[in-house]
């Protein structure tokens, strides 16, 4: 059923909605270069502090990140940041009538996670931007559908406005009302990987096959960070 949702996509749709969206994830990012082994880091700096490593002062950055909140889950449970702590996760914003990237987006996410699906410390969400239509029930066929195993991907629902400033504010995604989008919502189609502090380390292109690649790849790199290995299931 996904095949022939895709084969019925506008792609230059696609294309407008992504180009927009990405020049404005570009602008957003703080275009820090690479450390050895580090992912960047993304959003304004909220600061710097001064703290002590064996009487030596040391200073240190202070970055962009993801706030609180509150939604449900396919399933009517609560999920909020406690669920995700001491987790890495991906993070997209889609709403299930979607007709034009949301059905490439969320297969590439089934994607991500058939390459990481045993692993305890990774997550994944994907926030509906359409709560009036998107009911718990109907959360559940999407996921169902899809073929998602939700133990580990999370689709949630919650207050309209309270996600759509989350996508801007906090993953900084675009996500918004538009009544000339196609199914009246304006969305990137952005992937944000978030780390274990709650800080965008990484933003790709949803409907890319190359950027989802490059996620997979960066994933493990972001876990080398907190001395953890994982294993890409797909290898």
């Amino acid at each position: 059923m996904f095949n022939n949702e895709l084969s019925m996509i506008n792609k230059k749709a696609v294309a407008g909605f992504v180009v927009c969206s990405f020049a404005v994830i570009a602008f957003s990012c703080n275009n820090q270069p690479k450390k050895s082994g580090r992912l960047p880091f993304f959003g304004e700096r909220q600061g710097t502090y001064m703290h002590h490593v064996k009487g030596e002062a040391k200073i240190d950055t202070v970055y962009h990140i993801i706030p609180n909140f509150k939604v449900v889950d396919q399933d009517g449970d609560t999920i909020t940041q406690a669920n995700l702590a001491g987790k890495v996760y991906v993070a997209d914003f889609f709403f299930t009538s979607c007709p034009s990237i949301c059905p490439i987006t969320e297969a590439n996410m089934l994607t991500v996670q058939k390459h990481f699906r045993n692993v305890d410390n990774f997550k994944l969400i994907s926030f509906s931007i359409d709560p009036r239509h998107d009911s718990v029930g109907r959360l559940k066929r999407y996921a169902t559908r899809l073929g998602a195993d939700t133990r580990q991907w999370y689709f949630v629902n919650g207050d309209e406005d309270e996600v759509d400033d989350l996508a801007q504010k906090g993953f900084m995604a675009s996500a918004q009302k538009d009544s000339a989008a196609p199914g009246g919502y304006l969305h990137s189609g952005a992937f944000m990987l978030i780390d274990k502090d709650k800080r965008v380390r990484g933003v790709y292109n949803g409907t890319d096959t190359a950027e989802v690649a490059r996620l997979v790849h960066d994933i493990p790199v972001l876990f080398k960070e907190y001395n953890e290995d994982v294993k890409d299931e797909a290898k």
